[in-house]
């Protein structure tokens, strides 16, 4: 896991930018605390941070010329199968100097050309100069799992693993409306946009080709439903169990201490089972939050810790040990990102990193084996029952009942109202509702940019097939929210996260499968938690799923109250940006202060986010 950042240029004023690769490449310094290397020829020059987790000799440094010095690579991210590809690659006589991935890369991309992409398994953002062509290559894993920001103009191009390398380059900086009013939706900008104009990124599955001023962008994978009806129940179980035993095996290997991340849930607890099978002394981290019961999932990790035997270390988080982060979490994210489930994340991440460089995570199995509650909310949707009546016509009194978060009663009451909302919508209508936190008109209401209209995403559900749901998920939520939380509060602290659930394999498995092996009504994860019944323990299938937490509501009635004025409720400041509507400010303020919260607070958080992030890159 590692940094990366590169620039070619176009035009003599594009090449006065190569001056700037060493400080972009310092830039990303937290991302690869271990080495750093810089190259340049008349043209071009490449960057990069390491975090040395496989074959951790300096021989695997990067940048990495291959022997003839035409090629020289930038990769940031683990290949599971880069043994196999060694081997095929040996038999046809190449002679490696290494043993890391890393040369497996380079060997793989000078025998097959772009069609290598496709035959990796892992996870990767990558670059390749080829001298002789003047020609670079650019490649992204499949589902987004490592980022990948460039940008382009007549005088050069410009990429990074993040944006503030990118701004190491004197980009210009100017708000992206689109942008802005789809992170105020969601509480993140979308994977297929960038918060700054003329600032992009590589499209999960895609590669890119530059060369005399020219980008050319391609697909080498997409994620696609395929059912296969030839799946029986008993068949499908023991695909999965196969399948996610080959994968967890290849996330284990590494020349660092490996930890799994244990939330108490079925996802990680599936990981957990079958890790304990190929290493003794399997070490697990879970957190615990003191004082919110209806939160703290610890005691369900505990008891999977104790049936497989693990070394457990639970983390207990008290409100002081969240807020007291806060100011350096909000610093180090370089777009807008106010999924308040980063904080827990970015301590465990911070707690464990002493311990473990490699941590495996259960994200990206909610997506693809369906395990939300929306995705709940969207199978009872279309049916036609007492429940869906009932929730129709009480709609006037889930308006006047008070809704939080924060307490079981008034979280039902507030989870109730929104899957009124989503009832008699088409069903893609319907995917937005449940999708984003705010409605399109609500954020009209507080922005004053107008109603952007953006291409947000093109698979999303034709049909009541949860399959479609799923897809759309992968495509949209996992690398613009989930993923990209994963990266920045890991890389933040110098670790390595895998996610086994997110083998190729696994997810074209899963979209072979029958939306009825995955969720019906409330029983959701279907065929996974079938699957691992008899090896889990069965309190886990006894349980509300719970997301992380945090008591955002009651710091900004103390803690932040001061913060909240200075950045969200100061009319001078709000109106001298000229991006909110002040009367849209008031009602938020009003909202937050009454007994109906409801989500509020959501939008507060995500205001003070952006606010914070603005002030340190437009005001500094």
């Amino acid at each position: 896991m590692c940094g990366i950042t590169g620039i070619m240029s176009f035009s003599i004023e594009g090449g006065e930018q190569l001056a700037y690769l060493e400080k972009a490449t310092q830039a990303l310094e937290k991302r690869g605390p271990d080495v750093h290397g810089t190259w340049l020829d008349k043209t071009t020059g490449l960057g990069h941070r390491r975090l040395s987790i496989i074959d951790v000799s300096p021989q695997s440094n990067q940048p990495f010329h291959d022997s003839t010095g035409r090629y020289t690579l930038v990769f940031n991210g683990e290949l599971y199968n880069y043994r196999e590809l060694r081997k095929e690659l040996l038999v046809s006589g190449v002679n490696f100097k290494t043993t890391g991935d890393t040369e497996v890369v380079m060997e793989a991309f000078k025998a097959y050309g772009t069609k290598c992409f496709a035959l990796f398994n892992g996870f990767f953002a990558l670059a390749i100069y080829d001298k002789n062509l003047q020609l670079l290559f650019l490649s992204r894993d499949r589902f987004g799992i490592k980022p990948f920001y460039y940008y382009y103009d007549d005088d050069k191009f410009l990429f990074a693993s993040e944006l503030k390398a990118l701004l190491n380059y004197n980009v210009v900086k100017k708000l992206n409306h689109e942008a802005l009013f789809n992170y105020f939706r969601f509480t993140y900008v979308p994977d297929n946009q960038s918060i700054l104009e003329g600032i992009r990124k590589l499209s999960p599955g895609h590669y890119a080709l530059v060369r005399h001023g020219k980008v050319e962008i391609n697909a080498y994978y997409r994620p696609k439903i395929n059912i296969n009806h030839d799946w029986d129940r008993q068949s499908a179980q023991k695909r999965v169990i196969h399948l996610m035993q080959n994968s967890i095996s290849q996330r284990l290997i590494a020349d660092v201490p490996v930890g799994i991340f244990l939330s108490g849930g079925i996802d990680s607890s599936v990981i957990v089972a079958l890790a304990s099978r190929q290493t003794s002394q399997l070490k697990t981290f879970s957190i615990g939050f003191k004082g919110n019961k209806y939160f703290d999932e610890s005691n369900y990790a505990q008891l999977v810790a104790d049936k497989f035997k693990t070394v457990h270390t639970v983390f207990h988080l008290t409100n002081d040990d969240l807020i007291n982060h806060v100011e350096e979490i909000v610093n180090y994210i370089d777009e807008p990102f106010a999924d308040s489930s980063a904080i827990p994340f970015y301590i465990l991440s911070k707690c464990v990193k002493d311990q473990i460089k490699v941590a495996l995570s259960g994200d990206g199995a909610d997506e693809i084996f369906s395990g939300y509650n929306k995705h709940a909310a969207w199978s009872m949707s279309f049916e036609k029952t007492i429940l869906n009546q009932m929730v129709k016509s009480g709609e006037w009194l889930w308006k006047v009942l008070p809704k939080s978060r924060y307490l079981k009663i008034t979280d039902r009451i507030r989870q109730l109202e929104k899957y009124g909302r989503v009832l008699n919508k088409d069903p893609v209508s319907k995917y937005w509702e449940i999708t984003a936190f705010f409605g399109y008109n609500d954020i009209s209401r507080l922005l004053k940019c107008g109603n952007p209209i953006s291409p947000l995403l093109e698979s999303v559900p034709k049909s009541n097939d949860i399959n479609e749901v799923l897809l759309a998920d992968l495509n949209w939520v996992l690398p613009g929210d989930m993923l990209r939380k994963v990266d920045m509060m890991s890389m933040a602290n110098g670790l390595e996260v895998r996610v086994p659930f997110l083998d190729h394999n696994i997810v074209d498995f899963a979209f072979q499968l029958h939306g009825r092996y995955k969720i019906s009504g409330q029983d959701r994860k279907k065929i996974l938690r079938e699957s691992f019944r008899e090896i889990l323990p069965k309190e886990l299938y006894f349980r509300a799923k719970h997301g992380f937490e945090v008591p955002i509501m009651d710091w900004f009635k103390k803690e932040l109250e001061g913060e909240l004025s200075e950045y969200v409720f100061n009319k001078e400041r709000i109106e001298d940006q000229g991006l909110f509507n002040w009367k849209e400010i008031q009602r938020i303020k009003q909202k937050m202060y009454s007994v109906d919260p409801s989500d509020v607070h959501v939008q507060v958080w995500s205001l003070y986010v952006f606010q914070k992030w603005y002030g340190k890159y437009f005001l500094s």
